[in-house]
């Protein structure tokens, strides 16, 4: 063997490596989700504490079983944030993660910019729908909504190994997403 062709069989195997784990990091791990109507989009109410469901249209959503925060979706809703705010548990300096970016209708840098301009409000979807990890809605005052999954206080302990304490709930009480 000639030492150009182990050199070019080397740089073939590195740019195949590559290619395949771009591919599964992009595009490999993600599925769609099902439309379930009338529970795809819930907030918690302040008056009971529990996730009740809004109304919503037009929802689209990936998720990806190799990670609780690679959730994504993207609806629509004709409430307005002033009536969401009287009724639902607000949240305060969030940023949405970025998603895919051939998921098209979420937008991180544009749904964060909506939300440093107070153009947009986010709100609890359900907390602890995995364990240590929060769902976290985002409307925008033209009625466009956004949910991803947000590490809680809990999650951030688990996942940095600090011990996390009794204000946590025991891990086989957390909700699961299956």
């Amino acid at each position: 063997m000639s030492g150009k062709f182990v050199g070019i069989l080397i740089v073939a195997s590195a740019l195949i490596a590559g290619a395949f784990l771009y591919y599964v990091q992009i595009y490999g791990f993600y599925s769609t989700i099902s439309p379930n109507p009338g529970a795809d989009v819930e907030l918690v109410s302040l008056d009971t504490g529990r996730s009740e469901t809004i109304i919503y249209s037009d929802f689209h959503a990936i998720d990806a079983d190799s990670s609780p925060i690679r959730y994504r979706a993207c609806f629509t809703t004709t409430l307005a944030n002033s009536e969401l705010a009287a009724t639902f548990v607000s949240l305060e300096n969030m940023t949405p993660r970025n998603g895919p970016g051939w998921f098209d209708c979420f937008d991180a840098k544009a749904i964060g910019a909506a939300l440093l301009a107070g153009t947009a409000q986010t709100y609890l979807g359900t907390k602890n729908v995995s364990y240590g990890v929060d769902r976290v809605v985002a409307v925008l005052d033209d009625g466009r909504g956004f949910v991803w999954h947000e590490l809680n206080e809990c999650g951030e302990k688990a996942y940095d190994g600090t011990v996390v304490g009794e204000e946590c709930p025991p891990l086989d009480t957390a909700k699961s997403i299956d």
